[in-house]
This record gives structure tokens, C-alpha cells and sequence, in this order.
């Protein structure tokens, strides 16, 4: 017996789909099996009027470009505390492999800039960053919007018989 888990895993970032790490789990990838983009997706969701529909990620990703550490700061107070707490907490890494003997080397922070994220310039991209990774024009842009596959944790059709598939190919 197992548990099944849907990963929200498009065609853009199919590398990132992996086998569960528990036993008792298994993970399914219904828009790869589907062979849906991200503009797939939005394209459909936007046919049920469902507008704005941003990229999953994990609040804390230190792959986040400065327009996403923006947003959470401006349209979320409360995340923008956690993650700021959070990003003090790991600098001296984690307690668990500092505890077993894994020492981090040097200080970790969410932020590109090494800075604090409460410190850090999200307001725009700085020229130090730009020649700090000596940033070409697609680089700039993954400083402001961020990774472009981001970050995730992870990585029942029924009677196809008896079902209607509408102009996108889902069961109706």
C-alpha cells in the first residue's frame, strides 16, 4: 500500500521530476503525462477565468530574483517577517548537519548579494551584482525574475471510455 502524490511538474521543467524518497510514496506528474507547458497551464486556467497564476516555489528559495523577494515583501508583511527570520536563522547553517559534523563553510544567505535579506538591494539590480557575476543580458534578467525553474520540494483518469475530453484534452 502506498500514498499517491500529484506533482505540479510541467513539460518546461521535466528534469525535476524524481521518484518519491519514502517507501510508502509515489509520485505522479499529471501535466507530464499530459504533455503540458507552463503556457499550457495558464492558457487553460485562463479559459475558467483564472487570471495571475504565478510559479510555485518555496517561500525561502535562495533562487528567487529580486522581483519575487519584492513581492513577497510588498504584498505579504507576514511572509516577508518569516523569510527575513528565517534567512537570520540559517547563516550559520543547519543545526541538524552542524550537529553531525558537516560544518558550513562560511555563511549562507537567501539573497545573491550575501547579504541579509532585510539588507539586501531588491529594489533593482545592482551593478555590483551584474559584474559580480559578470552578468550578460539573460543573466540580468535571472537576477531580477529568478531562476527560471525555480525550486520545489519534489520534484485517476477513470473510464476514458465513458468520458468527453474539451478542447484541451481534460476529461469533462
Amino acid at each position: 500500500m502506498f500514498v499517491e502524490q500529484w506533482v505540479g511538474i510541467s513539460t518546461d521543467e521535466f528534469h525535476r521530476a524524481k521518484d518519491a524518497d519514502v517507501k510508502y510514496m509515489r509520485n505522479r506528474n499529471p501535466l507530464l503525462d499530459l504533455g503540458w507547458s507552463r503556457a499550457d497551464c495558464i492558457r487553460y486556467l485562463t479559459s475558467l477565468g483564472l487570471t495571475e497564476t504565478p510559479k510555485s516555489s518555496c517561500l525561502g528559495c535562495p533562487f528567487h530574483g529580486n522581483a519575487q523577494w519584492r513581492h513577497i515583501r510588498d504584498s505579504s508583511p507576514s511572509e516577508w517577517a518569516d523569510v527575513v527570520e528565517f534567512d537570520a536563522a540559517i547563516r550559520q547553517g543547519n543545526a541538524r548537519a552542524n550537529a553531525s559534523g558537516n560544518r558550513l563553510l562560511g555563511e549562507a544567505f537567501l539573497h545573491r548579494s550575501r547579504v541579509p535579506l532585510s539588507e539586501a538591494p531588491i529594489d533593482h539590480v545592482t551593478a555590483a551584482e551584474r559584474a559580480a557575476l559578470q552578468a550578460g543580458a539573460g543573466e540580468a534578467d535571472e537576477l531580477e525574475n529568478g531562476v527560471v525553474d525555480g525550486c520545489s520540494p519534489w520534484a485517476c483518469r477513470g473510464d476514458a471510455d465513458a468520458l468527453a475530453q474539451d478542447d484541451f484534452g481534460l476529461a469533462t
